[in-house]
């Protein structure tokens, strides 16, 4: 329906809104006038006096502080507030979201801290406010929360306060009798880490001496101090300490360990030959005479080895040149060594295995092993067979091994023994059905027919006959034993 012109202007003249007109300024600056406008029609209630308590309070909607629409407005931005995260709120540049804001306080009662009633609260109150606790940061915790690290704790309760992880101040205990205390209470509160952490304390604090001699009555706390010089390679305060007490095998242990941080192998030489004197056990002692004769022998061989190696005139080194030095090398290495390289030198040779075998008394077993893995690997297997064969005093030789042959034979198989060496010490093998293991491993069918015709096993011997080549050997060995009338079988 179309207006009539009358009733357009009468529409225009009695709106509060404008009509648009490329006049107008734009929205920004028309929100600007607005704001502006707006704080200048709440300024009397910012000046009004302390005691115009009769003052009507109005929103920032305008409407009346108590009103049903106020009533509602603050009752929704409530439940909004509640349903919330307590975040800051973000300022929106909008105007008019600020000219609607639900906020219920007038400005006189939040600047000059009247309640709604009229009367004046205290700080605390405003602040404890719902609407105020909501938007403000939280605040710094008072000095008297902080006050664990310096307070006067007793020697338990500070460490009650370390086994929690709480930082904690040992500098306050100063005399000597606190500093023990407190040694004391971490002992018994059995916790290692704490009783390291006052062991250090009092490292720093106390001295040597006085540390020393009150650690010799407390055997826990000594042997964690122990513990943790030995870890931190503290080894002159470890040695004092050690001296101290009076534990001298302790302290030549320790400087013997010396040795494992000298490279050079003459000094290193040198330096063993020092700890000789020192006052070992018994067993500590041969331990090391045996490990300086063992390095300078080692210094002799290496020399000598390296020289007819560069010299090219020595056929084994030719064939199998030196993978690494012999030097700092364990005795069973070197051993190894010797039978590989120098296994028909004469005994008087530093080098001979059998010199090596008499001057660090290594047993038969551990030489048999060594010199049999050694030559196996040279493919050497007459050297094989003479460390077995042995002359009786008839003068009959026999074939005898401090080993199991069962061992013998796996070592012969891993240096790809042949097979007819393997059937040799296979045929030695006491147990019959590992015998027979073996030999149907490794082909060695002489073996397992002798040992069923040694069983008078008629059927396994037929059983096998169908595993062996057709026209054989094995397979005419087989129809002579099972033709054979004077072969009493057992089935």
């Amino acid at each position: 329906m179309m207006k009539s012109k009358a009733d357009e202007e009468e529409y225009w003249n009695s709106s509060k809104f404008k009509a648009f007109t490329f006049d107008d300024d734009d929205d920004e600056f028309s929100q600007l006038k607005e704001s502006k406008r707006a704080v200048n029609s709440i300024r009397p209630l910012v000046e009004e006096d302390d005691d115009e308590d009769d003052v009507e309070k109005v929103s920032w909607s305008g409407e009346p502080v108590g009103s049903i629409a106020w009533s509602v407005r603050e009752t929704a931005a409530s439940n909004q507030r509640t349903d919330r995260e307590p975040t800051f709120p973000k300022i929106n540049t909008d105007t008019t979201t600020i000219s609607k804001s639900n906020s219920g306080y007038s400005l006189s009662s939040l600047f000059k801290g009247k309640s709604r009633g009229g009367t004046f609260q205290s700080l605390t109150d405003t602040l404890s406010d719902s609407s105020v606790r909501l938007y403000a940061p939280e605040l710094r915790k008072p000095k008297s929360e902080y006050k664990d690290y310096v307070s006067d704790w007793s020697p338990e309760e500070t460490v009650q306060r370390m086994q929690q992880g709480k930082a904690v101040s040992l500098e306050k205990f100063r005399s000597r009798q606190d500093k023990l205390l407190l040694l004391d209470s971490a002992v018994s509160a059995h916790d290692g880490n704490v009783i390291t952490a006052v062991l250090i304390f009092l490292k720093r604090t106390l001295s040597k001496e006085v540390l020393f001699g009150e650690l010799e009555s407390r055997e826990t706390a000594l042997r964690h101090l122990i513990q943790y010089l030995t870890e931190t390679r503290d080894n002159r305060t470890l040695l004092e300490l050690l001296r101290s007490l009076g534990r001298m095998e302790d302290v030549a242990l320790l400087q013997y360990k010396e040795h494992l941080s000298i490279s050079d192998e003459n000094k290193r030489r040198d330096f063993l030959k020092s700890c000789l004197s020192l006052p070992f056990s018994a067993e500590d002692s041969a331990h090391v005479q045996d490990h300086y004769t063992l390095l300078e022998r080692q210094i002799i061989i290496e020399a000598t080895d390296r020289q007819a190696e560069r010299g090219g005139k020595v056929e084994i080194f030719q064939k199998f040149p030196r993978r690494a030095s012999i030097l700092n090398m364990p005795l069973v290495t070197t051993l190894y060594y010797c039978c590989f390289y120098h296994y028909t030198e004469p005994e008087g040779m530093y080098s001979s295995p059998l010199n090596i075998r008499q001057t660090f008394k290594i047993p038969e077993k551990q030489y048999f092993v060594t010199a049999l893995s050694a030559r196996a690997k040279l493919k050497a297997w007459s050297d094989v067979d003479a460390l077995f064969t042995s002359r009786n005093w008839l003068g009959f030789t026999r074939k005898k091994s401090p080993l199991n042959f069962q061992r013998v034979v796996d070592i012969l198989q891993k240096n790809s023994a042949p097979t007819q060496v393997l059937k040799d010490y296979v045929a030695l093998v006491d147990d019959a059905d590992v015998r027979i293991g073996l030999a149907q491993k490794y082909k060695c069918h002489d073996i397992v027919i002798n040992t069923y015709r040694d069983l008078k096993d008629r059927q396994l011997l037929l059983g096998y006959r169908g595993k062996v080549e057709r026209g054989s050997v094995e397979e005419r060995k087989i129809d002579e034993l099972l033709s054979n009338l004077q072969m009493r079988w057992k089935n």
